[in-house]
């Protein structure tokens, strides 16, 4: 029997997150598949049994079920003694770009692509805000990579794992990524990660 399971599906960068924390970590864990787009997330029954917030990523550990890819990052850093701080200072930063992460970086492009490209709804005055808010948190990474080849420490952390969270994601956004080549050479060095696995590889997708 698997310690962790994981409430996922592939399509979810924010589950992608957790999962490829789990494997890159060598824990036993499973996915749990959750279908989002017949709309599980949204029955009651769902969120009274597995999440009130009626999202993914939901771990299940020891007896515990945590909910939010930043705070389930941390925890699994801790319970591995793997990608988390060597101090405070570092703690703090980073948790200033998982932070930065959640509330720009992930959180304007998975709107664009969700809208855009899962739904195939066309190009609309919303999707071109979306687009431009994404590209500009893509300049502010890219500027940041520049420098360092992680984003804390000069080490795969925690805050690299979230912010990679979509960057794997195969659909067209229309966002020109080869702008980015520092973001483009740090996703070549996370692929390069013994155990790395893209997300479609990692978690269970809709059938068909």
């Amino acid at each position: 029997m698997s310690e962790y399971k994981l409430h996922c599906f592939a399509e979810s960068g924010n589950a992608y997150k957790v999962a490829l924390m789990l494997e890159l970590t060598g824990q036993s864990w499973q996915p749990v598949f959750v279908d989002f787009f017949n709309g599980q997330t949204r029955e009651q029954a769902w969120r009274d049994e597995v999440n009130e917030q009626g999202e993914v990523p939901v771990l299940e550990h020891a007896g515990e079920r945590l909910t939010q890819s930043a705070l389930i990052l941390e925890y699994l850093a801790e319970r591995s003694g793997q990608f988390g701080p060597r101090d405070e200072a570092e703690k703090r930063d980073i948790w200033r770009w998982m932070l930065f992460d959640n509330h720009k970086f992930t959180a304007y492009y998975a709107a664009l692509r969700f809208i855009y490209c899962l739904t195939h709804s066309g190009e609309t005055d919303v999707t071109k805000f979306l687009r431009g808010r994404a590209t500009a948190a893509y300049r502010i990474v890219d500027a940041h990579l520049a420098k360092t080849p992680f984003m804390v420490g000069g080490r795969l952390t925690i805050a690299d794992l979230s912010l990679a969270g979509y960057v794997f994601m195969p659909e067209d956004t229309g966002i020109d990524l080869s702008e980015f080549v520092h973001i483009e050479a740090w996703k070549a060095r996370i692929q390069a990660l013994p155990g790395w696995k893209h997300p479609y590889e990692l978690m269970p997708r809709v059938a068909g």
